[in-house]
């Protein structure tokens, strides 16, 4: 038998209060961690990364060299993210759609380093697993790290090899993958190109692009804007000049904030400038601009046509947009009209009419990182019947004899050829064979559209057809 005593019920002692541990601050890399909170704003607020990264950098007094690696990892992230997520998926336990999205925007970061930069693999994992834990906690981290560890086993070829369709089988699904495409876009360059073409096209819209500049016609030549500017005349328009991809920022240009340039892709000038080569008879003064916003081609026709004595007037239906082409042409010729080019409430007998209609900008993809993966084949069909309203009322806005310039930043058919041939044989005009307004260019196919190529011309896939009215 027991017979310990009963100890009476007592209250416990009373213990010193303890403290709360604070956890330990996290050195976060601050380069690291713009790039991570654009990739942020593009996913939450279908931001523009190259509108979103630049105020971040300014806030955070970033410049120089670490301003241009928080560039390179926004817009290769951005560019790459369909082959990053197929190689995180693969190294993750859990499938992408269980992943907190903060959480998936610093491993593409990270994953882009390791696969597409020569960043050690021990900073890229290291810097990830930071803002990791910065952001998300210190149970996520742990997970983070044996992600990053794995992306790292495989360069990017061997990856590409491991997550893409077999080649042999399955060649567009393969290079989409390789170049970070979505597969339909990558099919639609390949109904345009040919599969011969396909990598190079794919290649050249992965890869960052040069700056182009315009030289405002009786302003500037362009052989003064390569001198002042450091770059050189272009090879193909008489206004343009090519800066070196990373040349810093073209807006802080003495020429550009003076209004004697501007930043306009060589092509886009190609396009404009052949609207006003084919002859005309009689009167040549009354241009017209459908679609105007932003106001780079305006900016350039208006030019062309104030200094023969002309006007130009411009469309716009956005006012914020109407507002940047007023800006873009001040002191031109230029009338800036708010209002819906399919209905412009324009008196007609325009000489020459630029549509450059909306459209999925796979052209441009090179320029806009994001862009590739915000749009799907089925945004198509309501394009491709706007871009068909669109270039059938400039026909009605053009005399008899006059020339319409149908454009488009996109070399899929349906944008281009079909909505052409389309309208063209609802109107009864002419199409004329436009690569004999581009003189010099060379590579520009059957015609008689011409469809421009980074891949061979060095500018975004733009696409020019004229029609005589």
């Amino acid at each position: 038998m027991n017979d310990r005593r009963r100890r009476p019920n007592r209250p416990p002692k009373a213990r010193p209060p303890q403290r709360k541990s604070t956890p330990r601050p996290v050195d976060v890399d601050p380069v690291r961690l713009v790039a991570v909170e654009t990739l942020r704003a593009v996913r939450e607020r279908d931001a523009y990364a190259n509108l979103a990264l630049p105020p971040l950098l300014k806030q955070r007094r970033i410049s120089g060299r670490d301003a241009g690696l928080a560039t390179e990892l926004t817009y290769g992230a951005c560019r790459a993210r369909g082959l990053l997520d197929a190689v995180i998926d693969e190294c993750s336990n859990r499938p992408l759609s269980e992943l907190d999205p903060k959480l998936l925007d610093a491993l593409r970061v990270g994953a882009y380093q390791l696969l597409r930069t020569r960043i050690p693999a021990h900073a890229a994992v290291t810097s990830t697993v930071d803002i990791v834990r910065f952001e998300n906690g210190s149970k996520v981290s742990g997970f983070a790290n044996a992600v990053m560890r794995r992306v790292a086993e495989l360069d990017e070829a061997e990856w590409v090899d491991k997550v893409a369709p077999d080649r042999s089988k399955d060649p567009v699904g393969y290079l989409a993958m390789k170049h970070a495409h979505p597969r339909w876009i990558a099919q639609a360059f390949a109904d345009a190109l040919g599969l011969d073409e396909l990598e190079d096209a794919l290649a050249a819209d992965d890869a960052r692009p040069a700056v182009h500049l315009t030289a405002r016609p009786g302003e500037i030549s362009s052989d003064e804007l390569a001198a002042i500017t450091g770059g050189d005349p272009a090879p193909y328009s008489p206004y343009g000049v090519r800066l070196e991809a990373g040349a810093g920022d073209p807006g802080d240009l003495e020429p550009v904030q003076e209004g004697f340039a501007s930043v306009q892709d060589e092509g886009s000038q190609l396009v404009s400038l052949a609207l006003t080569r084919p002859a005309v008879e009689g009167s040549d003064l009354r241009w017209l601009d459908l679609c105007a916003g932003p106001g780079g081609k305006a900016a350039l026709l208006g030019s062309l046509v104030t200094l023969d004595g002309g006007t130009l007037d411009a469309v716009e239906q956005a006012k914020h947009r109407a507002e940047l082409v007023r800006k873009a042409t001040e002191g031109l010729s230029v009338e800036v009209h708010v209002g819906d080019g399919r209905e412009p409430g324009l008196e007609p007998g325009f000489d020459r009419v630029l549509v450059d209609a909306p459209c999925t900008g796979l052209g441009a993809l090179r320029r806009r990182p994001e862009a590739r993966w915000r749009r799907g084949p089925e945004d198509v069909g309501d394009l491709t019947r706007l871009q068909r309203e669109l270039l059938t009322s400039a026909i009605g806005l053009t005399r008899p004899g006059g020339v319409v310039a149908y454009v488009v930043c996109s070399p899929h058919l349906p944008e281009t050829e079909g909505v052409v041939a389309d309208v063209v044989r609802r109107t009864g005009v002419t199409q004329l064979d436009a690569r004999e307004h581009f003189p010099d260019v060379p590579d520009l196919g059957d015609g008689p559209g011409v469809q421009l190529w980074p891949h061979r011309h060095g500018t975004d896939a733009m696409y020019c057809a004229l029609l005589r009215v």
